[in-house]
């Protein structure tokens, strides 16, 4: 064995025994135990961002999607650390990464209790500029036996889905000496055709990097002067043909940004389309939606929507654009030929809207508002509330919506307008930007501040199992 290989197998074996360090984690409190599922209910697995088609849109069926004031029945509860990483669940486990102290955790539960099967911990020192919450930002991705996590620094790991164990790990702000973004490291790595694909934004034109999934070596990189978005990648079949679509874009002056189409085979890239606020402190923050030949991207900061038409010759044409349609980090949900989302960049200035998808004209486009009771410094206080910067989850014909506030609301929307089914306030808590998961009839919610009534940042799982 050579001096170098030595000294890296010692790394190796630091760095497991750093996984091993012991934290202090919370067990789950359990509430109630879930309800058996109906008769031929399809269910499916939730192991990527945004879910199994990465459009926050759900096959399951036979769920419950009408509660009272107290919400769906509450099955368990787990207090967390900091971050909005969205949880991924595969064959009952649930993966979960977010950060307590000063290190990035992350957890595997039994989907059905919370039972925590195993645990790992590694050092980090991420510190939010803007006085958010020091992440992590982007969700694990479940992959076989195997699952990856990307820290608010730009270190990718692989762990086996087993136990946990570190198979291989990159740091890719140092290998492409990537500076810090506005609030650090924030896409979910997309993982298509054996290779992880992630915006990682150099300054060296390192734009788009491809990684093998069992080596983590690079397998190809494209270049672009675009940086590193809050945009997930996203990957489809346009005309016969595999494509990965990324909408990049990260801190520059001035700001720049768009969606590249490449090839995830070579990473050759066939288009490049600018579409990027020209504020300096704007971001990417919102999923390419592909929708058969065509991909739509919005971004707020003044920019809106555009919806592009691919050829067979894997070229752009504009088919129309909105500047009314800018949603901030949501991904709009399309149904049936219309678009669905919230437009606006902060609230109250955030509505709820639909769009039709064939000339990007706004059907209608309003604030639901109600009164509700917060309890603020051991006051109630009356309030008038709305889902304002909401997450949508569509599951049987039906918007299952978090609210930013803590409200969890079922709406049935269609181009004429919405209804309200259901609605209940789950936790009084602000920044509630995770997307809701929905695995086998559990929904899975993440509260992400401390709540007015004093409860703590939880993972929260509730029963949404019909007959």
């Amino acid at each position: 064995m050579s001096i170098r290989t030595s000294t890296r197998a010692t790394a190796l074996v630091l760095s497991s025994l750093l996984t091993l360090t012991a934290v202090e984690l919370p067990t789950a409190t359990v509430v109630a135990a879930p309800s058996t599922l109906a008769e031929g209910a399809v269910t499916e697995d939730w192991g990527v961002f945004l879910g199994p088609t990465a459009d926050g849109v759900s096959r399951e069926t036979k769920l419950n999607l009408t509660w009272d004031a107290k919400g769906p029945k509450l099955l368990w509860s787990l207090p967390r650390g900091t971050g909005y990483a969205s949880p991924a669940i595969v064959d009952g486990k649930l993966v979960y990464q977010h950060r307590v102290g000063d290190e990035d955790v992350i957890e595997c539960l039994d989907a059905t209790n919370g039972a925590r099967l195993w645990h790992r911990a590694f050092p980090t020192q991420y510190q939010d500029r803007y006085g958010y919450n020091n992440g992590p930002r982007s969700s694990p991705v479940i992959d076989g036996d195997q699952l990856y996590t990307y820290n608010s620094l730009g270190v990718l790991r692989c762990l086996a889905l087993a136990d946990g164990a570190q198979r291989w790990s990159r740091d890719l702000t140092t290998d492409y000496k990537v500076t810090q973004n506005f609030f650090g490291v924030g896409s979910t790595p997309l993982v298509e055709g054996g290779k992880i694909i992630i915006n990682v934004g150099a300054p060296g034109g390192e734009c788009v990097v491809a990684l093998d999934r069992t080596s983590g070596a690079t397998v190809w990189i494209t270049q672009d002067e675009w940086g590193p978005s809050y945009a997930s990648p996203v990957a489809a079949t346009i005309h016969g043909k595999r494509r990965v679509f990324v909408f990049a874009g990260g801190e520059s002056r001035p700001a720049t940004g768009g969606l590249l189409c490449i090839d995830p085979a070579t990473g050759v890239k066939d288009f490049r389309f600018p579409w990027r606020s020209t504020s300096y402190e704007s971001v990417n923050a919102s999923c390419p939606l592909v929708i058969g030949n065509q991909v739509l991207v919005t971004t707020s900061y003044q920019t809106g929507a555009a919806l592009l038409t691919i050829g067979a010759d894997m070229q752009p044409t504009t088919a129309w654009t909105n500047a009314e349609f800018g949603c901030h980090f949501m991904t709009p949900i399309h149904v049936d030929g219309h678009l669905y989302g919230f437009p606006g960049r902060n609230h109250p200035d955030v509505e709820m809207g639909c769009i039709e998808l064939a000339t990007g004209k706004i059907t209608w486009h309003e604030q639901p508002r109600w009164e509700d009771v917060l309890l603020q410094r051991g006051r109630e206080r009356k309030m008038v509330m709305s889902p304002f910067r909401g997450q949508f989850l569509h599951a049987e014909d039906k918007f299952v919506t978090l609210g930013e506030e803590g409200h969890l609301l079922c709406y049935d929307l269609s181009p004429t307008g919405f209804k309200e089914l259901s609605r209940a306030w789950m936790f009084q808590a602000s920044e509630s930007w995770t997307p809701p998961v929905l695995w086998h009839g559990l929904l899975y919610l993440c509260q992400n501040q401390k709540g007015a009534d004093g409860t703590p940042a939880r993972l929260l799982c509730y029963d949404l199992r019909g007959k």
